[in-house]
């Protein structure tokens, strides 16, 4: 009796070891899923949702100067909020996008607008697979100045989220000249040198 037992415990555990384990052609095809799909490239990404999610942003909260007279324009209703706090979240959302391995900045043969200012998109990703810890770091520094933004739009803070626009601006320049037209960045001025008397 006690073997008997033995032999249907071991049936058993062989049998539940049999249900967790993918079979081999399972496990292959499984490892060779990737964890990202990355469909839409860099300029996907900047198109469709960083440039419309941080243009609500600056937007949204602007003094307005016309023959008519000076408008204060803001979010007021809790509709108004609302589109200002999902374009918020896109922007957010779209800096964990841009760093996802694998994407490309732009489709194959794509070029650039005006190659006499801007780099290609083939110099562009060769930047950004050289040294993919710089990448990181400028969509980070856009993912924190965009949360500065939200915390204002949560509390519904008119006054902040126009200050924190600013940090958004700078974060999407520093990125931009790093990347896209690094010779428009500005040469650092010479320490002034006073000629002796």
């Amino acid at each position: 009796m006690r073997t008997l037992l033995l032999l249907v415990s071991a049936s058993v555990m062989v049998f539940l070891a049999a249900c967790r384990q993918p079979s081999g052609t399972d496990a292959a095809v499984a490892g060779a899923q990737p964890d990202y799909r990355t469909t839409a490239t860099v300029k996907d990404i900047m198109d469709a949702l960083v440039d419309p999610g941080s243009d609500v942003l600056w937007d949204s909260v602007e003094t307005i100067v016309s023959a008519k007279g000076t408008e204060e324009k803001a979010p007021h209703t809790d509709e108004e909020w609302k589109n200002v706090r999902n374009h918020a979240i896109m922007l957010l959302e779209a800096t964990n996008l841009l760093q996802i391995p694998g994407r490309h900045v732009a489709k194959p043969g794509e070029k650039a607008d005006d190659p006499k200012v801007e780099l290609s998109p083939d110099q562009i990703e060769e930047m950004i697979n050289k040294d993919r810890a710089s990448w990181i770091k400028f969509a980070t520094k856009l993912h924190d100045a965009t949360m500065e933004s939200f915390k204002a739009i949560e509390a519904k803070d008119a006054e902040k989220l126009l200050d924190t626009g600013d940090g958004i601006d700078n974060a999407c320049e520093n990125c931009h000249l790093q990347y896209w037209y690094p010779n428009e960045r500005k040469p650092e001025s010479a320490p002034s040198q006073r000629k002796s008397e």
